[in-house]
């Protein structure tokens, strides 16, 4: 008998997607054992590559030797079964590679950070403080039976409070999700808190911290070091309950026993995995909680149309509060006697003049700089850089515009439609606001808070602070009046979900409210702004459904996206619609021609998901070893993305 190792290969390459059969040298024999990362000779290569053992074996020798495995780059166990069963079935719902999803789980070995893990004493097991139990009790029992279904493995999904925590610079939805994972650590198993930023990471770490001790709270993100991230992995791999706090890809941590996963907010991009294969952490998630049986929560002030149709097929359950609580959303629209252009209506600007007196107040507009789009002053015709055709912008009042794509600057510019050689700005981004509501508020300070000048959090004193979607500070106490400006323009954009992301922005900036104080939204009406105004998202995400589901439009379908070279993308469909003859006639949107080939969308019901991710991850596999056949040089492979949110031809 041989003694073999069967390895997953760390390989991008998808015919490589699948376990090698590896001797074991009697050497290596007590090393290479299941989880350990090794080195072994890629014969097609004819280099080294690294890769993971994952089984172990004793086989009869055959008629060609196999491989010997070349070295144990290292003796600790990085991959426990678990984790890779859990790539395994992520990667094949998305047709992808599990080595793709492993590079996001796993990080780089830090051999230092590894020797000092091993010389350290285990970490002992975290013990909750019976009165933070009872706090941690009060602060779920506004949802009647929440706690009940997380200790119990339940999938729901809540509407969280939208008012920040008195006292302190974190949201109360920071408080509910702290108070539930320390419920489950009580219960002796870990809890992991997904969220979209390092903003919403620092919210949830301090809610931690007021009850739970600090060795019990693993924070995990891309922005630590590599040898801090490696020591937290380790960490996560003791066999000892913790809360790891991080962002997408903590969704694959290897906490020991996960008693329940919590997803923030996951209507927000930040949550969408842009590598290969693009898995989302709500579906990652998903997953997960069928694979391990721990419970999952889905926690925002929107409600997504994804978690929605969870909820309608019964598969989510829905648990509201006890007693509603919303903000109190104003809709302003200019009144007949003032000027139509103006941006701030009378009954905002006065909320503002009278909250400035109490405290901060928060502007939220669509873009940042200063006037990010610029228009021909005789033709109106937008303003275009002569070089690469992209936008102008104005980054100062009278300074020479630059381009928004190649940062070329444009002193002699002149207009492509009628010769014109004045600008007109067209929109005001968060720089010019801040210029105009200065002049208009003397004596008040004004703080910009965007890409290029992130501000995590104000005191409470009288302040207009100026700030892009997404990117508003918190306040001390909260702000005593938000105004919502640009709305009208956010939802001119060519989106599907343009509505639904509006919402989310809109409710996130009135969260930061303080309880009681007017939310203005101006210049919008409509279905999202009586969504906004009376506080019904599920129902709009219901409504949402309702529209695109005779549309086959996403999440009422699966939406899969097939590039490649032409005759790889017409090969695919035509064995995707061989090998699932019963798909409908209108599932595939193309192909149509791109600068590298052609792409094409393919809409399929959630029930024949699975049989068209393995034949387009089988096409994905014929047409890699078909163009290795080919020989060297330049060639076009085919790519599948599955679950694209927009239908974008």
């Amino acid at each position: 008998m041989v003694a073999v190792a069967r390895i997953l290969l760390d390989s991008p390459l998808p015919q490589l997607d699948r376990l090698f059969d590896y001797a074991v040298p009697g050497a290596l024999d007590a090393d290479a054992q299941p989880g350990v990362r090794v080195k072994v000779p890629l014969r097609s290569a004819g280099r080294m590559i690294e890769g993971w053992v994952i089984e172990r074996a004793e086989v009869e020798p055959g008629g060609r030797p196999l491989s010997e495995v070349a070295s144990v780059v290292s003796p600790v166990p990085v991959l426990p079964a678990s984790l890779y069963a859990l790539a395994r079935r992520v990667a094949d719902r998305a047709a992808g590679s599990a080595s793709d999803i492993l590079r996001l789980a796993v990080p780089k070995r830090m051999v230092r950070a590894e020797k000092a893990w091993l010389a350290a004493d285990p970490p002992g097991t975290p013990q909750v403080d019976p009165d933070a139990v009872t706090r941690a009790h009060e602060l779920a029992s506004p949802y009647p039976g929440l706690a009940d279904a997380v200790l119990s493995g339940e999938r729901v999904a809540i509407d969280a409070p939208p008012h920040p925590t008195p006292g302190a610079l974190r949201g109360a939805w920071a408080d509910l999700l702290a108070s539930l994972a320390a419920l489950v650590l009580d219960s002796g198993r870990s809890a992991l808190l997904v969220v979209p930023d390092h903003r919403d990471q620092t919210q949830l770490l301090d809610a931690l911290t007021t009850l739970l001790p600090g060795e019990a709270v693993v924070r995990d993100d891309a922005r630590r070091s590599g040898p801090e991230r490696y020591a937290t992995y380790l960490r996560m791999l003791s066999p000892t309950p913790c809360i790891v706090v991080g962002n997408r890809s903590t969704v694959y941590a290897p906490a020991h026993d996960v008693g329940a996963v919590f997803v923030w907010d996951d209507g927000d991009t930040l949550l969408a995995e842009p590598l290969s294969p693009g898995v989302h952490a709500r579906d990652a998630a998903l997953v997960r909680q069928e694979e391990e049986h721990s419970a999952l929560v889905f926690a925002g002030h929107t409600r997504t149309t994804d978690v929605e149709r969870l909820v309608q097929l019964g598969w989510v359950r829905e648990i509201p509060a006890s007693r509603r609580v919303s903000p109190r959303v104003v809709l302003s629209a200019t009144h007949e006697a003032e000027y139509r252009g103006a941006r701030v209506p009378s009954a905002a600007f006065g909320a503002a003049r009278e909250a400035l007196q109490h405290g901060p107040v928060l502007v939220q507009v669509a873009r940042p700089g200063y006037s990010p789009v610029l228009v021909c002053a005789e033709c109106r015709t937008p303003a275009r850089c002569r070089h690469c055709s992209g936008p102008l912008r104005a980054r100062r009042p009278g300074a020479t515009p630059d381009c928004g794509w190649c940062g070329r600057s444009a002193p002699n510019w002149t207009c492509a439609n009628c010769a014109g050689t004045r600008f007109r700005m067209a929109s005001s981004g968060s720089e010019r606001t801040a210029d105009e509501l200065g002049r208009a508020f003397p004596g008040i300070r004004v703080i910009v808070a965007d890409g290029d000048h992130p501000v995590a959090s104000v005191d409470g004193r009288p302040a207009l602070v100026i700030a892009t979607r997404g990117a508003e500070p918190a306040a001390e106490g909260g702000y005593r009046a938000v105004i919502l400006l640009d709305g009208d323009k956010m939802l001119m954009a060519e989106q599907l979900r343009i509505g639904e992301s509006c919402l989310r922005w809109w409710s996130n900036a009135a969260a930061l409210a303080a309880p009681g104080s007017a939310v203005h939204l101006v210049g919008v009406t409509g279905p999202v702004a009586r969504a906004l105004a009376t506080w019904t998202h599920a129902a709009y995400a219901r409504a949402e459904l309702a529209d695109r589901a005779p549309l086959l439009m996403p999440p009422t379908v699966r939406v899969a996206a097939v590039e490649g070279a032409a005759a790889s993308v017409d090969r695919a469909l035509a064995e995707l619609r061989e090998t699932v003859p019963d798909l409908a006639p209108l599932s595939v949107l193309g192909p149509v021609p791109t600068d590298d080939g052609a792409r094409a969308l393919v809409r399929v019901d959630y029930a024949h998901g699975r049989a068209v991710a393995e034949q387009l991850r089988a096409s994905v596999v014929a047409d890699a070893v078909r163009g290795r056949r080919r020989g060297p040089g330049p060639r076009t492979t085919l790519r599948v993305r599955l679950d694209v949110p927009e239908l974008d031809l």
